[in-house]
C-alpha cells in the first residue's frame, strides 16, 4: 500500500475511451434527462464525456478559443451544447472544506494557532470528511514561501511527520482531494511553535515502520534474534523468574483451564441487570484464564521448558480457534471478553507459531481476521476525532498487537498496525495533557496505563519505538505522588478510586520508574514497601530493566496543579500524609464525562491519613440508576446546587477551569469557575480555597443566577455530622477530627440522611452521610464563606473567626496557632475592598 505521508507524489491518469465524434452526437442529440444536479448524460461513453466536459470546465473563458482548434467540430458541439446545460461553478468542480470549530468531544485542530509543542514534530489533527484525502504544508513564515514540509494522499485527518523540523515558530494548513483528483481550498492557517527543548517524536513512514517488525516469529514482547539472551538469563541471573512461570505452567498442566465456548446472554435478559453482570466479567475471566494461560506456556516453552507447555499451549490456543468469533466473545458482543481474547490469543499464537501446522495457521489467520476487522471498523477512523470512549481507549492498542501477530498472512494486519501507531502518535493520551494527570481518575489511571504499558513493551521491541519518550511520560508518576502520598488512603474523584490505598498504585508505579528511569517515582515505591514484580511471561521481560536510584522528592513543592484535568492537590506534606492535610479542587475541562463524573468545583478533604470530606455513593454497575442518578449528580459531592438542581450530568458540555494556582510553603490558593456546568438561571459559581498550612482551610463561593433562587451546599462524610449551629460542626473518622464553621450566609437551615436517592443495589451495604446547608430566603447573589479546620481528636486548636462585611466584599479574620489570618474577599472581579491596612480590586488578598 502507498505511504501514507511522501514528500512527492505522483497522479495515475485513466486511459481515455476511444469515443468517435459520431457517438457522442447521437448520444447528444436525445433529450437530456433532468436530475436534481443537472442534466443525465446517457449511453456507453457517458464516462467519458463528462471526463471532457470537467476538462473543459477547467478552461478559463478566454482560452476555450485556443484549445478548442485541437478538439474535432462534432465533439465540439456536443461538448458546448452540453456544458450549456451544466452548470459552470467552482462549487461543481472542487469539494467544500469544513472548517467548523471543533464541538466538545472531538478532538480539534492541533496544533492550533498559538499552541507551543513539547514534541517536535508536532502531531497534526483537523476535520475528518468522508471521500476525501489530504494534503498538508508546514512553512516557516504565514504565506508559506518558505515551505519547509509537504506531504500528499494522507490517508487519515492526523499526521505526525516522519522528519523533526527543529525549534521555532511555524505556519501550518491542509486541504482535502476528491476521488476525482479535485483539492478543496487551503485551510485557514494557524501558527505554532516548537518549545527549545522539545521531544523529538518523529513518527516513521509506513513502509519503513512496517518493515521494522520482523518477518518470522515470535514478533511480540520478543524478536526472534533475542531469543537467545532470553534463554540465557533463564538459565543465569533469572532463574528464579524462569523457575516461577515454571511452577506456574506445571499447575496448568495438572489443572487445565475449560475450553468450552462462553454462553451468551438468553434471550429477554435485562441488560444491566445482576444475573447479566455475571456473564458478562465472568466470559471475561474465564476467556482470559484460557488464552493467558496458553501463552504462558508457549512463552515458557520459548526460554527453554519442556515441550509439552508448547503442545498443551497449541491444544489451547485451537480450542478456543473454534469459538464463534461473533459470539459471546466477539468484541461488540462483549468488549470486556472479546479485548482480551483478540490479544491473548495474538500472544500465544506468535509464541508458539512453529508448532503449528500450516493448516492450523490457516485457521487462526481466519479467526483473527474477522476479530480484527470487527475491532479496526468499529474505531477507524472514527477514534481519531471523537476519542473519549474509555473502553476503545484500551482497544486500539489491542488491536495493534493483533496486527503485528498477523502482519503478512492477514489481509488487513498493515492497515492495523498503522491505524494503532497513528493513535499513538496523534491522539494519545486522551485524558490529559503533557502535565501527566488523569481525567477518570485514579483508578482508571492504574487500570488503563498498565494494559498500555504493554503495547509501550511491544513497540519499542517490535519497531524500536519508545513510549516513554512522549512528555506525558515524563510527568505521569506526579499525578499518584501528589493525588496519594504514602500513608494516603481513597484516591481522590473518578469511579472506583475511593477503595484504594497508596500501595495500590505500586505495582504501575514500579513500571513507570524503572520505563522514565525517575528517582521520585522510585522513591515513592520504596517508601510504600518497594517494587511488586509484574509476574507471568510480562515481568520476565520487564526484569532486564536497568535499576533507579530512588531520591526524596525534597526539592519539589509540596501541591501541584494538573491543568490539563483541571485538579489542584494541596498538600502540606507529600513525604507523608499522616502527618498533613490535603485539599483537592476539580474544574476541568473535561467536564462530567466518562468515569470522571464528579461535579466541577467540588472538592475532598484529608487529614492525617483519614477521609473527612469525600465524594459518596458505590458503583454497583456502570449506569445503574444509583450510578446515574446519585453519584453523577452534584448532590453526591461536595458541591452547590442551585434551586435543587445541579450541574448538567456525564458531559462534555458541563465544563469547568482552573482560574488560579499559588503554592508556597505557608498557603496554598486555588481558583476554580465551574459558571459553564450549569443551566439557567445560574450565570456564575467561582470556588476559591486557601489552605493555611498546617490545618484551616477557607472557601469562599460566589455564586449569580438570572433569578432570585435557593441554594444548597452539599458536604459528605463516612459518619455521621454533628450539628450544633451553623458556626459550630464536627465530622469525624477514626482519631482525627474537621471543625466546621459556614460565617456566611446566615440563617441556614440543615438536614442530614445516610441514605441515598437513589440507593444502589442490595448487595451493596455501605452507607454514607450527606449534610445539606440550605439557604432561608431567594437571592440572585449569594456568597458562602466556609472554615475547615481538621486536628487530631485530641489535639486543642483555635477556632475564632470573625467575618465582617464591607463596601465591595469581606473581611475575614481567623485564629491560627501563630498567630492570624486576615483576608479580603470581593464580591465580584471588579470590586475595591479598604481594610486592614491592605487595598485590592477583584482579588483575594491575604496577610
Amino acid at each position: 500500500m502507498r505511504p501514507c505521508c511522501n514528500m512527492h507524489s505522483t497522479r495515475r491518469t485513466d486511459r481515455p475511451t476511444r469515443t468517435s465524434p459520431r457517438d457522442i452526437v447521437a448520444w447528444a442529440s436525445r433529450p437530456c434527462k433532468q436530475g436534481q444536479n443537472g442534466p443525465v448524460i446517457h449511453g456507453p461513453d457517458a464516462h467519458a464525456t463528462k471526463r471532457c466536459l470537467a476538462s473543459l470546465r477547467s478552461i478559463q473563458p478566454n482560452d476555450v478559443r485556443g484549445r478548442a482548434r485541437n478538439i474535432p467540430s462534432g465533439l465540439l458541439q456536443a461538448i458546448v451544447a452540453l456544458s450549456l446545460a451544466l452548470p459552470w461553478t467552482a462549487s461543481a468542480q472542487s469539494p467544500k472544506l469544513d472548517e467548523r470549530p471543533a464541538e466538545p468531544g472531538t478532538w480539534g485542530y492541533r496544533p492550533d494557532a498559538g499552541a507551543i509543542s513539547q514534541t517536535d514534530p508536532p502531531s497534526f489533527s483537523w476535520r475528518p470528511q468522508t471521500g476525501l484525502t489530504w494534503e498538508i504544508e508546514c512553512a516557516r513564515d504565514a504565506g508559506f514561501t518558505n515551505v519547509i514540509y509537504q506531504a500528499a494522499d494522507i490517508e487519515f485527518n492526523v499526521h505526525c511527520p516522519p522528519k523533526a523540523f527543529g525549534q521555532g515558530s511555524y505556519t501550518w494548513r491542509y486541504r482535502g482531494k476528491d476521488k476525482q483528483g479535485r483539492n478543496t481550498q487551503w485551510s485557514k492557517a494557524r501558527t505554532f511553535t516548537i518549545a527549545d527543548r522539545a521531544v523529538p517524536m518523529p513518527l516513521p513512514a509506513r513502509r519503513e515502520l512496517l518493515g521494522r517488525i520482523p518477518t518470522t516469529h515470535p514478533r511480540l514482547f520478543v524478536r526472534p534474534e533475542n531469543l537467545d539472551r532470553l534463554r540465557e538469563l533463564a538459565r543465569g541471573e533469572m532463574k528464579s523468574e524462569y523457575l516461577a512461570l515454571v511452577k506456574e505452567c506445571d499447575r496448568i498442566l495438572a489443572d487445565p483451564p475449560a475450553t468450552q465456548e462462553p454462553p451468551k446472554y438468553p434471550q429477554g435478559m435485562q441488560t444491566k441487570s445482576e444475573e447479566w453482570r455475571v456473564i458478562w466479567w465472568g466470559n471475561r475471566e474465564y476467556t482470559i484464564k484460557v488464552l493467558n494461560s496458553a501463552a504462558t506456556l508457549a512463552f515458557t516453552r520459548l526460554l527453554g521448558g519442556p515441550e509439552k507447555y508448547g503442545q498443551e499451549a497449541r491444544r489451547l490456543l485451537l480450542e478456543c480457534a473454534k469459538w464463534d468469533p461473533k459470539g459471546s466473545t466477539g468484541y461488540r458482543y462483549n468488549d470486556e471478553a472479546g479485548m482480551p481474547y483478540n490479544y491473548y490469543f495474538s500472544r500465544t499464537y506468535t509464541f508458539v507459531h512453529d508448532l503449528l501446522t500450516d493448516e492450523e495457521k490457516g485457521i487462526c489467520r481466519q479467526v483473527m481476521k474477522i476479530r480484527g476487522d470487527e475491532m479496526y471498523n468499529h474505531l477507524c477512523p472514527r477514534h481519531l476525532w471523537q476519542p473519549y470512549a474509555s473502553h476503545s481507549n484500551r482497544a486500539w492498542h489491542k488491536l495493534g498487537e493483533i496486527g503485528i501477530a498477523f502482519l503478512g498472512e492477514v489481509a488487513g494486519a498493515e492497515d492495523w498496525v498503522w491505524f494503532a501507531m497513528n493513535v499513538f502518535f496523534n491522539v494519545y493520551p486522551v485524558w490529559s495533557d503533557e502535565d501527566g494527570g488523569w481525567h477518570e481518575g485514579v483508578s482508571y489511571w492504574a487500570s488503563y496505563l498498565n494494559r498500555f504499558t504493554w503495547w509501550a513493551d511491544v513497540m519499542r521491541e517490535a519497531m524500536g519505538i519508545d513510549a516513554f519518550q512522549k512528555p506525558f511520560f515524563s510527568q505521569v508518576g506526579y499525578y499518584a505522588m501528589y493525588l496519594m502520598p504514602p500513608g494516603n488512603n481513597g484516591g481522590g474523584f473518578g469511579d472506583l478510586a475511593a477503595g484504594r490505598s497508596a500501595r495500590s498504585n505500586v505495582p504501575l508505579m514500579s513500571v513507570l520508574a524503572a520505563q522514565a528511569q525517575n528517582p521520585h517515582w522510585q522513591w515513592y515505591v520504596e517508601q510504600l514497601g518497594g517494587p511488586v514484580p509484574t509476574g507471568g511471561y510480562i515481568g520476565f521481560i520487564r526484569g532486564q530493566l536497568p535499576k533507579v536510584q530512588a531520591q526524596a522528592p525534597d526539592d519539589l513543592p509540596a501541591s501541584r496543579l494538573f491543568a490539563g484535568t483541571g485538579q489542584a492537590y494541596l498538600n502540606s506534606d507529600i513525604i507523608d500524609a499522616t502527618k498533613g492535610v490535603q485539599v483537592v479542587l476539580k474544574a476541568s475541562p473535561f467536564g462530567t464525562q466518562s468515569h470522571g463524573y464528579e461535579s466541577n468545583n467540588s472538592f475532598l478533604l484529608w487529614a492525617y491519613g483519614q477521609r473527612l470530606l469525600i465524594y459518596s455513593g458505590y458503583r454497583d454497575i456502570y449506569g445503574s440508576d444509583h450510578h446515574q442518578n446519585w453519584m453523577w449528580s452534584t448532590r453526591s459531592t461536595n458541591c452547590i446546587t442551585v434551586n435543587g438542581k445541579g450541574q448538567k450530568k456525564h458531559t462534555v458540555q458541563a465544563q469547568g477551569r482552573i482560574t488560579a494556582f499559588l503554592t508556597t510553603p505557608q498557603i496554598d490558593a486555588v481558583i476554580g469557575d465551574a459558571s459553564d456546568s450549569y443551566e439557567a438561571p445560574v450565570e456564575l459559581f467561582k470556588r476559591a480555597i486557601l489552605s493555611v498550612k498546617p490545618n484551616l482551610v477557607v472557601i469562599y463561593d460566589r455564586l449569580r443566577a438570572s433569578e432570585p433562587s435557593t441554594y444548597e451546599y452539599w458536604l459528605h462524610a463516612i459518619n455521621q455530622f454533628d450539628v450544633r449551629d451553623q458556626g459550630n460542626i464536627v465530622t469525624q473518622n477514626g482519631d482525627v477530627v474537621c471543625d466546621i464553621a459556614f460565617l456566611t450566609p446566615q440563617k441556614l437551615t440543615f438536614e442530614q440522611t445516610n441514605e441515598y436517592d437513589p440507593n444502589p443495589r442490595p448487595r451493596i451495604k455501605l452507607r454514607e452521610w450527606h449534610l445539606t446547608a440550605k439557604t432561608a430566603e431567594r437571592a440572585a447573589q449569594m456568597e458562602f464563606v466556609t472554615l475547615y479546620r481538621p486536628h487530631k481528636a485530641n489535639d486543642k486548636i483555635e477556632r475564632h473567626a470573625v467575618l465582617d462585611p464591607i463596601p465591595g466584599g469581606y473581611v475575614l479574620k481567623a485564629a491560627l496557632p501563630d498567630g492570624s489570618l486576615t483576608a479580603l474577599l470581593p464580591i465580584d472581579d471588579g470590586a475595591l475592598l479598604r481594610a486592614e491596612g491592605m487595598t485590592t480590586q477583584g482579588a483575594i488578598k491575604l496577610k
